[in-house]
Formats: structure tokens, C-alpha cells, sequence
């Protein structure tokens, strides 16, 4: 019964019809972020595309300017000097033929996969596996370089990685309720610019069409797409 409390008491004051600026919607939600403990603050994206088609897949990699408030655990697929670079620029976890056997038995300890071009064929055996929990590197959203120390260095100091679901959607944490409001509509906006940028050429008129914030625990209040930044709601 306590749970329903607290869920309608964060309901209380949010008009589910209405859609709020970004900054009053970032309020909103920050001020009914009740958990004991720190809750992540999510954006959800409905995209005008249909993700079936190759011409309408959108995918990318933003570096959040405020950061994202988790501690990402970061492996490195590379060899000699490249696995020295990874070691030096703070990956926790940094192997080839010996990382792919420990992946293979399921022992997946990371949160972000980097791999140097040269070691690819041999990822590519774990697609299986690092696919659908969307950990394959990709050089699309820069987790296939030969820069693995840039690489390391944003996936730890918040870079987010996001790609269309299914249903046209994407969704993303951008930060925790402990930042303050205009940290976390910065992110916000540095995501909507970055999905905007990644606009397929497949896709047909408005691109974002809604958008909405919440909290792990909380509810979502619906946000004004003319308030993201210039251009975001075309």
C-alpha cells in the first residue's frame, strides 16, 4: 500500500494531458525523485521513423556535457600497445582471445565494449552474445578505433550511446536526481541534438515527435518538443 501512496502522491500536481517546457518538466520530475536512493533521470524519444527499414535506423553516440552520474565499467578487445593505451586511459577490463573466451561463458563485467579494428574477427564471434544487449562495438557510434584511449576516456566521462527500438523509440539515462535542474536539461538537450543530427534521410516529416522525462521510480511528465533547441521538433 505504501508504494501506491508514494506513486499517486507523485502523481499529484502532473497534468498527464499537458506538456511542459523542459526545464519545468525537468522540476516536475526532479522534485518527485523520492527514492532512498539516487534515481536516474530518463529521456524517452518517439522518432517519426520506422526502424524496420535500413533507411530509417537511427544510431549515435553523445557525449553528455554534465556527465551521467554512473560509473561505467569499461572492456577493451586489443593487443600489445593498443592494450597498454586502454590499461593507461582507465579500462577495467582489457584482453583479446582470453576476453573472448570469458564473454563466451557468459561473464559479461562491463557496461561499454571497445575494440581496436584489428581485433574484430574475433569479436564478431560474440555477436550472439554482445548483440542483444547491445554491446557490440560499432564504428558507427565510435566502439571500433584504433583511438581506444579517447574512447575509454568518453565512454567513462559520459558518453551515451542510444539507437532506435522496435517501436520508433529511444530511450536513454541522462543523469541522476541529485544534479542540479540545469545540468540535467543540458544533457537533455546535447541528447535531442545529437538524435536530431542522426536523422535518416528515410525519414518523413516531424522527426521528434514526443518526448518525455521521469525517474526510476517516478512518473513521466510529457515535454513541449519546441523547447528541446533550435530545430529538434522538425
Amino acid at each position: 500500500m505504501a508504494a501506491g501512496k508514494r506513486v499517486r502522491s507523485a502523481r499529484e500536481g502532473i497534468d498527464r494531458t499537458k506538456t511542459y517546457s523542459l526545464e519545468d518538466a525537468v522540476k516536475l520530475v526532479k522534485e518527485r525523485a523520492k527514492a532512498k536512493f539516487d534515481e536516474t533521470i530518463e529521456v524517452a524519444m518517439n522518432l517519426g521513423v520506422d526502424p524496420r527499414h535500413a533507411d530509417q535506423m537511427v544510431r549515435g553516440v553523445v557525449s553528455l556535457p554534465n556527465g551521467t552520474g554512473r560509473s561505467m565499467r569499461v572492456a577493451v578487445f586489443a593487443r600489445g600497445d593498443k592494450a597498454e593505451e586502454a590499461k593507461k586511459a582507465g579500462a577495467d577490463i582489457v584482453g583479446a582471445e582470453d576476453l573472448v573466451e570469458t564473454v563466451q561463458k557468459g561473464e559479461i563485467n562491463f557496461d561499454r565494449c571497445i575494440a581496436t579494428p584489428d581485433m574484430m574477427p574475433l569479436v564478431g564471434r560474440l555477436g550472439k552474445v554482445l548483440g542483444p544487449r547491445g554491446l557490440m562495438p560499432n564504428p558507427k557510434v565510435g566502439t571500433v578505433t584504433a583511438d581506444v584511449a579517447s574512447a575509454v576516456k568518453d565512454a567513462k566521462g559520459g558518453a551515451v550511446e542510444f539507437r532506435v527500438e522496435k517501436a520508433g523509440i529511444i530511450q536513454a539515462g541522462i543523469g541522476k536526481a541529485s544534479f542540479a535542474e540545469p545540468q540535467l536539461v543540458e544533457n537533455i538537450r546535447a541528447l535531442a541534438d545529437a538524435v536530431q543530427k542522426s536523422r535518416p534521410a528515410g525519414a518523413k516529416g516531424t522527426f521528434i515527435q514526443r518526448v518525455a522525462v521521469s525517474s526510476t521510480m517516478g512518473p513521466g511528465v510529457r515535454v513541449d518538443t519546441s523547447t528541446l533547441g533550435a530545430g529538434s521538433a522538425s
